[in-house]
């Protein structure tokens, strides 16, 4: 197995594996997006809401909030020490309260751990009007997208690697322009693609080029593009999910066993 990393620019990370099945590939894909343990509101208390919004709203609002935190300092409430009950090593607690007439934003947010906020303080809540206040306490937990949603931890999806092979190169020449993105290139009787990664195996040139090229992917090298809306770093969710797949391979090696 080989892996290369393409590009990596804030919450977006693309990366090229190679030497890997189809079903291992899909296999990592959905661990990202659903098994990495991620932070977010669970369950919010109001104590004051004369908005125009219900409660249950407003929470579903702040739930939907990303959270910036350290993974390696948390636990998932029932492997914490607490035994589930609520500590600063598996729960975070924010508190709101304002009044007047102003937008609510996610910075307004005042959190028990200085180390934990949202990935932005502009997410808007709600809009109070005159004489208008809300006063709330919400705790935030661990959780797992296979649970809801909110815990997501990335959007992931790959593609197969791209290869061109110029079977006729006179008529070769007809497809160069007609890739919509310009990624084609002739090099002596063959072509290259620039940019692999941009690449959507639409199969534009090889129509145009009526049998000139022949463009299809490669079964076992595939381009992952991976962009966090967690608070996790990419690189952090591609590397757990690699370790999530491990120890689910060597629970089933070991359950094979006892067969």
């Amino acid at each position: 197995m080989k892996i290369r990393i393409l590009k990596k620019k804030g919450e977006k990370l693309n990366f090229l594996i190679e030497g890997v099945t189809p079903a291992f590939a899909n296999a990592l894909r959905r661990i990202m997006i659903s098994e990495v343990p991620t932070l977010a509101i669970e369950w919010v208390e109001f104590r004051e809401n004369n908005s125009t919004l219900f409660d249950e709203m407003i929470a579903h609002r702040l739930a939907l909030i990303p959270l910036k935190f350290d993974p390696t300092k948390f636990n998932l409430a029932e492997d914490c020490k607490c035994g589930g009950k609520g500590c600063p090593l598996c729960q975070v607690v924010f508190v709101l309260e304002k009044s007047g007439h102003h937008v609510v934003y996610s910075g307004d947010m005042k959190s028990s751990n200085r180390d934990v906020r949202p990935t932005d303080p502009r997410f808007p809540v709600i809009e109070l009007l005159k004489n208008q206040k809300i006063k709330l306490e919400a705790v935030a937990k661990l959780g797992l997208g296979n649970d809801h949603a909110k815990f997501q931890a990335a959007n992931a999806s790959y593609q197969y690697f791209p290869e061109i092979e110029v079977l006729n190169p006179a008529k070769a020449k007809r497809a160069i322009k007609s890739c919509p993105k310009g990624l084609l290139r002739l090099r002596g009787r063959g072509a290259v693609i620039t940019d692999p990664a941009e690449c959507d195996l639409c199969a534009a040139c090889a129509e145009a080029s009526e049998g000139g090229i022949r463009i299809k992917g490669d079964p076992n090298k595939f381009i992952f593009r991976v962009e966090s809306i967690s608070g996790l770093d990419p690189a952090y969710i591609v590397s757990k999910s690699a370790e999530i797949l491990e120890k689910k391979a060597e629970g089933f090696k070991s359950d094979l066993k006892k067969l």
